[in-house]
């Protein structure tokens, strides 16, 4: 397994990146570091419930930064535009409460300054676009708040287009074009990890910068609505994007138990299908070790309403369940022969290029 993470300060940003020891692996019956990596989770759960501890255990395991999402993407109109606005407001909240954790981020460089302090940091995220309502103008609302990402699509049809759950095979709509065209302008990630094929076929083509898909799967090993074809991965990597492969088990396996070698087999697949410089981790997970006890399921169904199936869960890997799970798979891809070099890029390094050229 790997060590804690160390700190080293008063360096550069250009330096963190590469050189800081934050995320190691020891040699077998050796005590000294031998790997330092910059660890990103494209899109990842930070929940108001997390003990002190937990954080601090996130912390520890080297996390750098995690694009949360900030409400329920299930609504729209006025409701979406509310729920937007109060997920704004809630994180800012919970960042100025546990800044000893926290930082907010609407640059690359946040995420270096947070390193150097010891803290992680926030990339604000919506899962849908139904807060812009069709007023592109609330694009530049919600950017001054410091949202820097926004999918186009849920699970179903919205102004923009359709989610993997439709069944009309409807692409990007016009209003679709004008809100590409508009996150395009003021430096607003595009993110299509809902949305059905054509729609995201339709963005990746449409969009003047490179998009990204967050947190899916490879449709060629699992037959799944939320999981992505090979087509469209290519295109995605060709146009500069990155595909973000997210540890929801029941899009990978039906299997439950010592079934986490088919998360790394969709990993190696998307790097075979994009390239090492396009896939990265977007975990799709909290970061609690959870415990599948009826009070919790209740929870969930709460939480989830319709959308809550007991039948899948649980939804994570067992070897993945808690604040530690991206050393696991550090270690795990390791084992299977991914060099160092490329388990920087997947790690951190491909979705920092991103972000600094889409969002700055």
């Amino acid at each position: 397994m790997l060590t804690r993470r160390q700190f080293t300060k008063g360096c550069g940003a250009s330096a963190i990146a590469v050189t800081t020891p934050r995320f190691m692996s020891l040699a077998a019956g050796n005590s000294t570091p031998t790997r330092d990596a910059f660890v990103m989770d494209a899109m990842g759960e930070i929940r108001e419930v997390y003990t002190d501890s937990l954080c601090r255990e996130m912390i520890d395991s080297g996390i750098n930064s995690v694009t949360v999402t900030l409400c329920d993407p299930k609504s729209f109109e006025s409701v979406a535009y509310e729920w937007a606005m109060d997920g704004v407001l809630q994180y800012d909240r919970l960042i100025a409460q546990e800044s000893e954790f926290w930082m907010k981020a609407t640059a690359v460089d946040d995420i270096h300054r947070a390193r150097e302090q010891g803290r992680i940091a926030l990339f604000y995220l919506f899962q849908n676009s139904t807060q812009f309502g069709r007023d592109l103008d609330t694009v530049d609302v919600f950017y001054g708040l410091g949202v820097r990402s926004s999918q186009i699509t849920y699970n179903y049809q919205n102004w923009a287009g359709a989610g993997c759950n439709e069944i009309n095979g409807s692409g990007l709509t016009e209003f679709g074009h004008e809100l590409v065209t508009k996150m395009n302008e003021v430096g607003m990630l595009i993110d299509l990890s809902h949305a059905n094929m054509r729609t995201m076929a339709d963005t990746i083509e449409a969009s003047a910068t490179p998009v990204i898909v967050s947190h899916s799967c490879c449709k060629a090993l699992f037959d799944h609505n939320r999981n992505t074809t090979d087509e469209n991965i290519r295109a995605l990597a060709d146009r500069g994007g990155i595909f973000g492969v997210t540890q929801m088990r029941p899009f990978m396996t039906r299997q439950i138990d010592n079934a986490v070698h088919y998360y790394y087999q969709h990993i190696e697949h998307a790097i075979n299908v994009a390239g090492i410089d396009h896939v990265c981790i977007g975990s799709d997970r909290d970061h609690r070790r959870l415990v599948l006890t009826e009070e919790y399921l209740q929870e969930l169904e709460r939480e989830e309403g319709e959308n809550f199936d007991r039948a899948q869960w649980p939804l994570y890997f067992e070897e993945l369940n808690g604040p530690r799970r991206m050393e696991t798979i550090w270690d795990g891809l390791s084992s299977r022969g991914m060099n160092e070099a490329d388990l920087e890029k997947v790690f951190g390094l491909n979705l920092q290029r991103l972000y600094r050229e889409v969002i700055g």
